[in-house]
């Protein structure tokens, strides 16, 4: 266990040695006789613990406290006071210091015991702050998730069946911004909307729940097609933290009456058509993403029969590896594990569809990206 001691005084330096010495503890002990010193010391190399006396040649009080906490605040700090001083001990451990000891109080039991404390104390208060800061991330993101996944607003009795799925990646911690949305409006066409923010973390989460409300609240205002997309590339502009940033969105509006529905898909992926038995690959025309270019959406119709449901998803799904060396699932790995469990039900359907491209990414540690699923059915026209 390491020790370094910042104190002018030889003196004061060797009884602090000898009182070491006499603990029998295994400490080992290097001495900085100023401030600069000791600066050097920590910058080097973490000792467990710090014996700091307050006045120094270059730094007196509690400043020579700050100074220490400036270079590796994860150090614990003990200050030496003189009989005079010790209301600034009181001081110093209230600015941050673990303990204070009066020279010429003590002996070498108290200092072994001291040092031990101390170093505890340290670790639980670094401990605690982890704990809060790791809770207040997690607040933060069920909040960002939240709005990035909101209740479906449809009418009563819609016509059509739903099944989402969201799945975060936690492996490294990172918030993704995948979301989605559905709306039914007063002429009863229901609206589905996928999109996913290039990148991880707050910023993409953020912006990812501003493009879905925009979407939502566009879509209730009237805006379809490529005047609703062109919006939402607008918003996206006003909103994102780097020009780098861009958005993939497919948006889909389903009448009431007819098989046909339309599509408008902005550098999104395609979807699959799962029914009867059967699962086929749909990629309607599409656009840039939104952030590239501030034009060329157009809507486009898309069969979904009685009893089919259309599949939207984020590219988390097919973008993890398939257990063959470094080979992507890729789009035609994900149709051919869509067609081995196609004779399922809409909602086991997904389920097993995410649990498979997860299973076959587990030999590289699993899927590393956040993956939104959804299934739109109708039930009937």
């Amino acid at each position: 266990m390491s020790l370094l001691l910042v104190e002018d005084d030889r003196a004061d330096a060797i009884l602090v040695e000898e009182l070491i010495i006499d603990a029998a503890a295994d400490f080992g002990l290097v001495w900085a006789e100023t401030m600069a010193d000791a600066e050097r010391e920590l910058a080097a190399a973490r000792p467990d613990c710090v014996l700091l006396d307050l006045n120094l040649p270059d730094a007196d009080g509690i400043a020579a406290l700050d100074r220490i906490s400036a270079v590796n605040p994860t150090v614990p700090v003990i200050v030496l006071t003189g009989l005079s001083d010790e209301p600034f001990g009181v001081s110093a451990v209230a600015s941050g210091a673990q303990d204070y000891l009066v020279k010429g109080r003590v002996d070498p039991e108290m200092l072994r015991r001291a040092v031990l404390y101390a170093i505890e104390r340290k670790r639980a208060e670094l401990v605690a702050v982890e704990l809060h800061a790791s809770q207040l991330r997690a607040r933060e993101n069920a909040r960002l998730e939240r709005g990035l996944l909101p209740s479906p607003l449809l009418l009563e009795n819609p016509g059509v069946e739903i099944v989402a799925k969201y799945r975060p990646s936690r492996e490294n911690a990172l918030l993704g911004g995948d979301f989605y949305d559905f709306v039914q409006t007063a002429d009863r066409t229901v609206h589905v909307m996928i999109g996913d923010v290039a990148g991880h973390g707050a910023d993409e989460a953020a912006l990812g729940v501003a493009l879905r409300i925009a979407w939502r609240t566009l879509t209730l205002a009237g805006l379809r097609g490529s005047d609703r997309m062109g919006q939402l590339g607008r918003i996206l502009h006003a909103e994102r933290a780097s020009t780098k940033i861009f958005a993939t969105v497919l948006s889909l509006a389903i009448p009431p009456d007819s098989p046909k529905i339309f599509a408008v898909r902005a550098g999104h992926p395609g979807m699959l058509l799962h029914g009867g038995g059967t699962v086929e690959w749909v990629e309607p025309p599409g656009g840039p993403a939104l952030g590239l270019r501030s034009a060329g959406w157009e809507a486009h119709q898309v069969d979904l029969p009685k009893g089919y449901g259309l599949v939207l998803l984020t590219d988390g799904l097919f973008e993890g590896h398939s257990g063959n060396g470094n080979e992507r699932l890729g789009e035609d790995g994900l149709l051919e594990l869509a067609r081995s469990i196609a004779s399922l039900p809409g909602p086991e359907f997904v389920e097993a569809l995410i649990d498979g491209a997860e299973e076959r990414a587990q030999a590289h540690g699993g899927l590393t990206d956040d993956i939104a699923v959804v299934r739109v059915e109708r039930t009937g026209f």
